[in-house]
C-alpha cells in the first residue's frame, strides 16, 4: 500500500510561508509528478513528505496512520536525488545493498534483493564495477537500485535527470516508466522539464507559490486548463495568450478578425495553442502577421510571428512547409480548440 494524504499542509520559515495550506490525496500506486516554476515549493513539499523537512501546520497520512511527527526512517519511503550520492569506494552492489546491511539485514536476503532490482534495472553486468566507470545514467539507475532494494510504501524523486543529457534522459524517462509499471509502486515526482512530466504522471499537480493551482491528468492540464497560468506552463511552446474583446456573440482580438463567441461572461483574453493554428494567405482567418522567425526542427517548424497589436504569436506547422522570414500569412484559430479567461485569468467554461 501506498495511499498519501496531505491535509491543510503549511510550511513556515519564521514568519515567511512557503507552503500555503496543501490538500492532496495521492492514490496507492499513483504516478504523480509535481511542476511549477523554480522557488513554488515542489522541492519543499517533497522533501516534507520524506520528513526531511518538519510541517508546521496540517497533517500527513501513510496509508491511514498519520506520519506528521515521525521521522523519514518510520515512514517507509525513499527518496532519489538529483545527486546520485553514490559511495566510490563501493562497487554496484555495494552501493544497492548499503541501507539493508546497516540495518542488519542477513547477507542471504541483500544478495537476493541487490540481484532482483539489478535484473530490473538492467544492471546484472555492472554489479562488481564502481561508480567511476559508470555512465550518468548507469549511475541514476544503481541510485534508483538502492531505493527499490528498501521495498519502499512510495518513491520519491526530485528532479532525477537534471544532470543527464538530452538522449540520456530520454532513456531514463523510459526506464523510470518502466519501473513504475513494474513494481505498480506509488511514485512522486519533482521536476521543472514539461516533456518529463507529460509523458511519467498518471496525475500533474501544478504548484505556484506555495499553492496548487489545478491538478488533473496531463491530457486535463492540456486541453483544459483552469486558468491562464496552467495554460501557459503546461505544454511546449506554451499557449499563446493575447488580448481580446467580446460582444454580440463575437470575439476579436487587437488589429484582427476575431470569431464567434458562444461562452457565457465576458473574456478579456483568449489563448490557443501553436499547432491549432493554420497558416493561410494574408487577410484570411482572425488576424495576420508577419514571419520573424521560422524554426525547422525536421517533422515541424515553429514559426514566430510579429502580429501587430495582437503581439507574438507562436505557430507550429509541418516541416515541410514553405514558410520563410518576412512572409506576411493569415490565421486561422481553431474554433473547437481556442480558450477564453475573465478579468481573474481564470478559464470561460460553457
Amino acid at each position: 500500500m501506498g495511499a498519501i494524504t496531505l491535509n491543510a499542509v503549511e510550511k513556515w520559515y519564521g514568519e515567511v510561508q512557503v507552503i500555503k495550506g496543501v490538500d492532496l490525496a495521492i492514490h496507492d500506486g499513483e504516478f504523480i509528478v509535481f511542476v511549477g516554476p523554480s522557488g513554488c515549493g515542489k522541492s519543499t513539499l517533497l522533501r516534507m513528505i520524506g520528513g526531511l523537512e518538519d510541517i508546521s501546520r496540517g497533517s500527513l497520512d501513510i496509508d491511514g496512520t498519520d506520519v506528521t511527527d515521525q521521522p523519514p526512517s518510520k515512514r517507509g519511503l525513499s527518496m532519489v536525488f538529483q545527486s546520485y550520492a553514490l559511495y566510490p569506494h563501493m562497487s554496484v552492489r555495494d552501493n544497492m545493498g548499503f541501507s539493508l546491511k546497516t540495518a542488519g539485514a542477513p547477507k542471504a536476503e541483500i544478495t537476493e534483493k541487490v540481484d532482483a532490482a539489478a535484473a530490473t534495472l538492467k544492471l546484472d553486468q555492472y554489479l562488481d564495477r564502481r561508480p567511476k566507470d559508470l555512465s550518468g545514467g548507469q549511475r541514476q539507475r544503481v541510485a534508483i537500485g538502492r531505493s527499490i532494494v528498501r521495498d519502499p510504501t512510495a518513491f520519491l524523486f526530485d528532479e532525477p535527470l537534471s544532470n543527464l543529457d538530452a538522449a540520456l534522459r530520454v532513456e531514463m524517462r523510459y526506464e523510470i516508466s518502466k519501473l513504475h509499471q513494474a513494481l505498480s509502486a506509488t511514485m512522486i515526482y519533482v521536476t521543472h522539464d514539461q516533456v518529463e512530466a507529460m509523458t511519467l504522471a498518471d496525475r500533474i499537480v501544478v504548484l505556484d507559490a506555495g499553492r496548487i493551482i489545478q491538478v488533473g491528468t496531463p491530457r486535463e492540464l492540456y486541453n483544459h486548463p483552469g486558468n491562464v497560468f496552467v495554460a501557459q506552463f503546461i505544454g511546449s511552446p506554451k499557449m499563446n495568450v493575447f488580448a481580446c474583446a467580446t460582444s454580440n456573440g463575437t470575439y476579436t482580438v487587437p488589429g484582427g478578425r476575431g470569431g464567434a463567441y458562444t461562452l457565457s461572461g465576458q473574456a478579456v483574453q483568449m489563448g490557443i495553442r501553436p499547432e491549432h493554428i493554420t497558416v493561410g494567405a494574408a487577410g484570411t482567418g482572425q488576424c495576420d502577421g508577419t514571419v520573424d522567425v521560422a524554426e525547422y526542427l525536421g517533422a515541424d517548424t515553429f514559426v514566430l510571428l510579429d502580429c501587430g497589436a495582437a503581439g507574438q504569436i507562436n505557430v507550429r506547422i509541418s516541416g515541410d512547409a514553405g514558410v520563410k522570414v518576412g512572409d506576411a500569412v493569415g490565421l486561422s484559430f481553431d474554433a473547437a480548440r481556442t480558450h477564453f479567461f475573465d478579468a481573474d485569468g481564470n478559464t470561460i467554461r460553457t
